[in-house]
């Protein structure tokens, strides 16, 4: 079987970004496991994958605009320090928590706190850097309807 829309994917994998730094990895952990064409992962990596079968070991480079996306600098913006009543002792540079936007839920990284403002990004911490991945595909099966219908796999970990 190969790797194709609304199959359910495991695989180990390392992330690094161009310097060679590991960003992220399953090494030591269970497998990833995914459903193909559910933008489960980011779109350069679910291309990528496309087609591939069980035992393949891939490279894979995402460009920003195909991970997570290219630095947009109208998702900063400052915030009074006030705003966030008694917790507002707690607010440092680098703490990360939801914040409402119009478009939902967002995560926000605190960059800066003075003055009595904070300022916040809602870029996503890998914005413009380059993905470089090494992918072993562990195993690929169908999903079955129930993954299909909620959008995730069900078994191991799971928590139905």
């Amino acid at each position: 079987m190969k790797i194709a829309d609304k199959s359910v994917v495991e695989m180990h994998y390392t992330l690094t970004n161009d310097q060679g730094e590991i960003l992220d990895s399953s090494e030591g952990r269970d497998p990833l496991t995914f459903i193909q064409g559910t933008s489960s992962i980011v779109p350069g990596l679910e291309k990528a994958l496309e087609g591939k079968a069980t035992g393949e070991n891939l490279q894979v480079t995402v460009t920003p605009e195909e991970g997570y996306g290219v630095r947009d600098e109208s998702l900063t913006q400052t915030v009074a320090l006030s705003n966030f009543g008694d917790q507002a002792d707690q607010v440092k540079v680098g703490i990360s928590f939801q914040m409402p936007t119009d478009q939902g839920v967002a995560i926000a990284t605190v960059t800066s706190v003075e003055n009595g403002d904070v300022n916040v990004d809602l870029n996503h911490p890998l914005a413009d850097v380059t993905l470089n991945f090494n992918v072993e595909v562990i195993s690929i099966r169908e999903a079955t309807e129930e993954e299909l219908e909620h959008g995730h796999i069900h078994g191991a970990g799971c928590n139905h």
